[in-house]
């Protein structure tokens, strides 16, 4: 595990590049102008709960100009984790470097009128930032990155499921298809809906990078371009809608839960993260061990240190943890490497401006704005603290005794949600990057969720036990 050592980081003050103070963004006016020139019928307001469930209120057109200075109310005793009915009312301040028109998904929503939306943060009645906010959670973490003269970006792999719908729309684990890792047509009965989804996205402004069938049957992968933090969080909700509402138009279900079916590979949604300091990657450096900077290694030394804490956020469902195990690819080791996939950190082997070291445990039913904010959190901990990390392991780790592990220090991740959310309770550096009332509503609503699975009776316990006790 990390150590701290004597030698510090040497950040130096850098510019801000918080995208809702971007001089060249779009103006309330501009905006105005392109819903009139676009002929749009309604904007979507869109925000997210703790849990990672993106919500909207809707306005025509008639309340467009309301809605861009701000004034849109909306009740959020209503919403998992936000306020009490006592104090509900709270205001969505649009982020306008978030505007964007929806493409048309169906001809039925086409005849009813073009939508745009416009991700918001929220705030108090007087104006003040909602500290329960997820948007504003990791908003919090990059000024505090900022401060240091650091901007996180990150690159993320989504992967997700294609099911078969039963005739009466109802979803089901029978997969669309049968095909394996990048398999072809006619075996892989996706790739005319991950063409659709990719136009989708690239007309809503994606840079689309790949996509490609996953290693399970119905499985699928398609990855976007690297950005600025807070971008990448906005784009991880897009992306779900998008994914989703292009599955219902082919009369399929997509889902991103991490482990719907035993026995072959779950979804994970990798994240690859790196530093930039006055444009230049400060991960990189040619004379460190293997390419890498002090700045690199404290901040993986960060992760490791509060990987346990972190995964409650970064895979947040019981379900999660049926993907954390041994002989699906995902990773249960808290190690780093350079050269294979058993461990939770891999660096991968581009250098230069590519330095970035891969996180491989997060799924994509997290809430993105969380998940990305106790990242950055604990990296910059490692940097803060000095932290040098446990010497990077080269072996396949899924094969190492226990006494090997024990010799290299490694850990093992929690393994289940219980044990998760005790470790991020322990942890004040997640705490402190959650703030008070996203912590304690999360672990509330995460411990409601674990007694209801414990209390409720599974199928394997019937086929295990009933004819025999």
């Amino acid at each position: 595990m990390p150590t701290r050592s004597s030698r510090p980081a040497t950040p130096v003050p850098s510019e801000s590049t918080d995208r809702s103070t971007r001089p060249d963004g779009p103006t309330r006016e501009s905006i105005l102008a392109r819903l009139q020139e676009a002929e749009v019928k309604f904007l979507r307001l869109q925000f997210t709960d703790i849990l990672g469930a993106t919500k909207n209120v809707e306005v025509p057109k008639s309340q467009f100009q309301k809605a861009l200075n701000g004034d849109v109310t909306f009740d959020g005793s209503a919403v998992e984790g936000f306020t009490r009915v006592e104090e509900s009312d709270m205001l969505l301040r649009p982020d306008l470097n978030t505007f964007l028109i929806y493409p048309q998904f169906s001809r039925e929503e086409g005849e009813r009128g073009r939508v745009a939306r416009l991700i918001c943060d929220v705030a108090l009645p007087d104006g003040t930032p909602f500290e329960g906010d997820p948007r504003q959670v990791l908003k919090r973490q990059i000024a505090r990155a900022q401060a240091l003269g650091f901007e996180m970006f990150v690159g993320t792999e989504p992967e997700f499921f294609l099911f078969e719908r039963t005739p009466a729309g109802v979803g089901s684990t029978v997969t669309h298809d049968r095909a394996g890792y990048f398999d072809l047509a006619p075996i892989d009965k996706g790739e005319r809906i991950r063409r659709e989804i990719t136009n989708k996205l690239v007309e809503m402004g994606f840079e689309i990078e790949a996509a490609h069938h996953e290693v399970a049957p119905g499985q699928h992968e398609i990855d976007f371009r690297y950005a600025p933090a807070l971008e990448t969080a906005d784009r991880i909700a897009t992306f779900k809608f998008v994914v989703k509402r292009v599955a219902l138009e082919y009369g399929l279900l997509a889902s991103f839960l991490p482990k719907p079916i035993p026995g072959v590979n779950g979804s994970g949604m990798h994240c690859h993260l790196s530093l930039f300091q006055g444009g230049v990657n400060a991960f990189a450096d040619p004379a460190g061990e293997y390419g890498l900077s002090r700045t690199a290694e404290q901040f993986i030394a960060g992760l490791l240190d509060h990987a346990g804490g972190m995964t409650a956020i970064t895979n947040p469902l019981v379900n999660s943890y049926k993907r954390l195990v041994p002989g699906f690819e995902a990773p249960v080791n808290v190690a780093w490497s350079t050269s294979n996939r058993s461990a939770l950190i891999r660096i991968p082997a581009k250098r230069g401006n590519s330095t970035r070291a891969e996180l491989r445990m997060p799924d994509p039913s997290c809430n993105p704005y969380l998940a990305l904010a106790v990242m950055l959190a604990a990296g910059l901990d490692g940097m803060e603290q000095r932290m040098e990390p446990a010497p990077a392991i080269q072996r396949n780790i899924f094969k190492m005794t226990v006494r090997e592990k024990r010799h290299h220090r490694v850990k093992e991740l929690p393994t289940d949600l219980r044990e998760a959310v005790e470790e991020l309770e322990k942890d004040d550096v997640m705490r402190r990057a959650l703030g008070e009332h996203v912590m304690d509503h999360f672990v509330a609503a995460k411990r409601a969720e674990w007694r209801e699975y414990s209390a409720a009776v599974h199928q394997w316990e019937l086929d295990r036990y009933l004819d025999l006790i």
